[in-house]
């Protein structure tokens, strides 16, 4: 949603300072308007996704190497991948409750890949779906083209659907998501209820490039003891959320590498954490963690020995 008068920007930040009150509100906005930092803010040093004139230059030489046409095609390969996990003290109801994952969609990047998707998730049955962020592909600019595209992804999801925005995300999209019926969580918690029984649903902003995850906001209403499950766009504040006490913890933000060494290796995940936790599933003391490698691409819409995603995770009681 492009703005152009004074009276669209003055109603638009009236409604962020509704939503999420002035302080974060305007912290996000004024870190947005540093959009051109390559290096410093965030979790890592290096912000690639930034650095616009390397854009260009990587697409340049893929295609001069003839490897171009070969990625772009493999962006739409989408897999649909199901992963198991084990809760404790998940309540009875719960047994056999599934999430969709979807994370990463760049969705402005890639028609053909976000039509693929639109494809294969009508068929998908689950309980709740849950996006955990990076809706557009730059960092900054229009928004106009990636919200269509999630408008057409969301009429084809069932149910409930959440989420939490990531670092290529502006806040000014917050309000016309919210429109979609996506229920974002801006470091916030929601009960998750069946019968007499719940489980909780936290979500945090975007921790990798903003900084605006508060966790301890996030989590003050889970009751203790109870199954709870945090949405990060990234998986970088792992340690917080463990010892916050999460059960489990979905993330994407690192496409898993995006081009890889064959075996799936990837050259870097831009994300300071642990190379076992930059895909699949993986556990850090009592948490449960899942790094999706996302269904969309960054910087440049290919992807090699690294095939985009949803998933679907499946609780059940250990």
């Amino acid at each position: 949603m492009t703005l152009h008068s004074p009276s669209s920007e003055d109603q638009l930040l009236e409604q962020l300072d509704q939503r999420l009150g002035k302080v974060h509100a305007r912290q996000r906005l004024g870190m947005e308007k540093d959009h051109e930092d390559i290096f410093g803010h965030g979790l890592n040093f290096f912000h690639p996704e930034n650095w616009y004139s390397a854009h260009s230059l990587f697409r340049a030489a893929l295609k001069i190497t003839g490897l171009y046409g070969r990625g772009h095609r493999n962006t739409r390969q989408i897999q649909i991948r199901h992963n198991e996990i084990a809760v404790r003290r998940l309540p009875s109801l719960f047994e056999g409750f599934t999430l969709l994952h979807i994370t990463d969609m760049h969705a402005d990047m890639n028609s053909e890949a976000m039509a693929r998707l639109v494809d294969l998730v009508g068929d998908l049955s689950y309980d709740i779906c849950v996006l955990t962020g990076d809706f557009r592909g730059q960092t900054f600019g229009p928004c106009d083209a990636s919200m269509d595209i999630l408008r057409q992804v969301r009429s084809h999801l069932r149910g409930p659907v959440y989420g939490v925005l990531g670092n290529h995300d502006s806040i000014r999209m917050l309000p016309a998501i919210e429109q979609m019926q996506i229920r974002m969580l801006m470091n916030e918690s929601e009960a998750l209820v069946r019968g007499d029984q719940a489980i909780y649903l936290s979500g945090v902003d975007d921790a990798h490039y903003y900084r605006a995850d508060n966790i301890h906001q996030a989590a003050s209403a889970i009751p203790p003891g109870k199954v709870s499950i945090l949405l990060s766009h990234t998986p970088e504040i792992y340690r917080q959320a463990a010892h916050a006490g999460f059960s489990l913890m979905l993330s994407g933000h690192t496409h898993g590498g995006q081009i890889c060494l064959p075996g799936s290796v990837p050259i870097t995940l831009d994300a300071a954490l642990p190379r076992s936790m930059g895909a699949g599933s993986w556990a850090y003391h009592d948490m449960s963690g899942y790094t999706s490698v996302g269904v969309g691409c960054s910087i440049v819409p290919v992807r090699f020995n690294c095939p985009p995603e949803i998933t679907l995770h499946h609780l059940v009681r250990a």
